[in-house]
């Protein structure tokens, strides 16, 4: 089917919604789309033109993403705005679209970093390819956490590989091919596991249900769909090590330093900030909710994968001298704090595995572009090679501290709200010792942040650190809504909390109706105490001692 078939058959699923009049999901997906088809019929030799059509298609796309959260019903924990359009109906393909309060906040999240990004960071050549690049990424992360076809999930997955290829390979630095060809191996060879998952999922699920047929509806498929327990694991492990390599997790995990070490700023804003989600998205969307037998068996391997992945991702950023790869090796040790909120299997630690996600993309894109600046000022990354650098720019060891601040998950920043919640989800009767050894990773995001900057803005400058630009205030300006983000989230993060436990509620009644003996490991309650009672009791313990230092002093007399 080629691209104009697929479009119209986009519009004409938004016109069947009966949710809404506009087509307001697939709208997500196709502007830009038409953004990039409109930047690829401009003149090569424009490229003010390409960047000003990008920074509108990307702030439409956007705006339409904040409009996506303003009118979602926050206390309905289904999918919303769903719509259907039959593809190929002879093989079950329908283009179908949905959202909920799991996926509502990195498609946001997504909407509102690829037009900062852009603001924020230019390309060095050819403006026209780059920005049409830039796009269908945008285009194809959207489509990934839109989908409820899982073909549709799969071309979407698949989409967004081809972009940062060509982003790595043709903006980055130094090894940008190395990288960009290490990191499109990994991941392609990933995504067809995944594919040979996805059939077998469907061709099984056919089997086991006839009345259903055959069917990709991620919705049809929930909760394995009569596999067998041997059957729905292996689905699992096929999904399993595709997202796996994508979060990633480790020892899958070596492409992504390299990746973030050769690609130009924009290209590590998104695959830290966007893709790397797309891996702990499809765990949760693909491992928890359609197979959550599976899941729940397989629980302990993968929460001992993510506490080694926090610990390790800690150990080895401490030690880099390149300040882009310090921040690649702290997303690993991010993402295994989002895996261990996952796999705990109760409310809170998915909450806040959800809640972490948006809070990485946040912190760890604004942490690219800061990097980025830094490196346009002084023409490189090297830590030793940097120092002082808050006596010349204070502006901006002043919005990089915060930045920091918010990555190593300090209290009243956004980093902490998730990470809060991830562990205590993983202290209750079954995962209570992998949350002892991950609180480690918190003391160690301290360490290498804390010592990293200390190393780069304080001490006395010398060089061209003494003479280093502040930060310009168009480039203030374009890193705001992110600070604003950071600190809004932190002190106040329950409008998100609201609309994110209705789905993840719904998610666990589903997995205890599909796994025999399943209940909800719950974290120990504090118990509540009235403030009276309270004062009561400690006067009668003053009371009490009163009397016993009498009693003493009387049988001294």
């Amino acid at each position: 089917m080629d691209v104009e078939m697929l479009f119209s058959n986009m519009v004409l699923a938004a016109e069947a919604a009966e949710a809404v009049s506009f087509p307001l999901l697939p709208s997500l997906v196709i502007v830009p789309l038409i953004t990039a088809a409109l930047i690829a019929l401009l003149p090569a030799n424009r490229g003010e033109y390409a960047r000003l059509v990008a920074l509108t298609g990307s702030a439409i796309t956007g705006a339409l993403s904040v409009y996506l959260l303003w009118d979602f019903e926050a206390a309905d924990g289904g999918f919303q705005y769903v719509v259907s359009q039959d593809w190929i109906a002879d093989f079950g393909l329908s283009l179908r679209f949905g959202v909920d309060g799991i996926s509502l906040f990195l498609v946001v999240m997504t909407g509102i970093l690829f037009p900062i990004g852009l603001l924020a960071t230019s390309a060095d050549h050819d403006p026209k390819a780059y920005h049409l690049w830039v796009m269908i990424l945008m285009a194809g992360c959207m489509g990934v956490f839109l989908a409820l076809d899982l073909l549709l999930f799969f071309m979407f997955f698949e989409i967004v590989l081809v972009p940062m290829y060509f982003l790595i390979g043709g903006w980055g630095h130094g090894n940008r091919v190395y990288a960009a060809l290490k990191f499109f191996l990994y991941t392609m060879a990933g995504s067809a596991l995944m594919l040979i998952g996805i059939f077998a999922l469907v061709f099984l699920s056919a089997r086991a249900n006839p009345d259903l047929g055959l069917t990709f509806d991620i919705r049809d498929l929930a909760g394995g769909a009569g596999l067998s327990t041997w059957e729905a694991r292996g689905v699992f492990g096929a999904f399993a090590l595709a997202f796996a390599v994508k979060v990633p997790l480790f020892p899958l995990h070596t492409w992504l330093p390299d990746a973030h070490t050769e690609a130009p700023v924009m290209g590590s804003v998104i695959l830290a900030g966007v893709m790397l989600k797309l891996g702990t998205y499809g765990f949760l969307r693909l491992g928890l909710y359609l197979l959550p037998e599976a899941a729940h068996d397989l629980a302990p391997i993968f929460l001992t994968l993510g506490v080694i992945g926090i610990i390790y991702g800690a150990v080895v950023a401490t030690v880099q001298r390149d300040l882009k790869r310090l921040i690649a090796y702290s997303s690993i040790a991010h993402l295994g704090f989002i895996i261990i909120g996952l796999f705990a299997l109760n409310s809170q630690g998915i909450q806040g595995a959800v809640l972490q996600m948006v809070s990485h993309g946040i912190s760890t894109g604004a942490l690219f572009i800061l990097v980025g600046w830094i490196y346009e000022r002084r023409h490189t990354r090297e830590i030793a090679a940097l120092s002082g650098l808050q006596k010349s720019a204070p502006l901006f060891a002043g919005v990089f501290t915060l930045v920091m601040l918010s990555s190593l998950g300090l209290p009243g920043l956004n980093g902490f709200v998730g990470e809060f919640l991830i562990l205590l989800g993983t202290f209750n009767d079954e995962a209570r010792w992998w949350g002892i050894v991950a609180t480690t990773g918190v003391i160690l995001a301290a360490l290498y942040l804390l010592w990293a900057y200390q190393r780069v803005f304080h001490g006395s400058p010398d060089g061209e650190n003494a003479t280093m630009a502040d930060l310009r205030v168009s480039e203030f300006l374009s890193i705001l809504p992110l600070l604003a983000l950071i600190i809004g989230m932190g002190v106040y993060p329950k409008p998100v909390l609201d609309r994110i436990e209705p789905a993840v509620d719904e998610l666990i009644v589903h997995i205890e109706a599909n796994v025999d003996g399943f209940e909800e490991p719950e974290p120990p309650m504090i118990e509540e105490h009235d403030p009276r009672d309270l004062l009561v009791e400690a006067f009668h313990e003053a009371e009490e001692r009163h009397e016993a230092e009498t009693a003493v002093e009387e049988e001294g007399e």
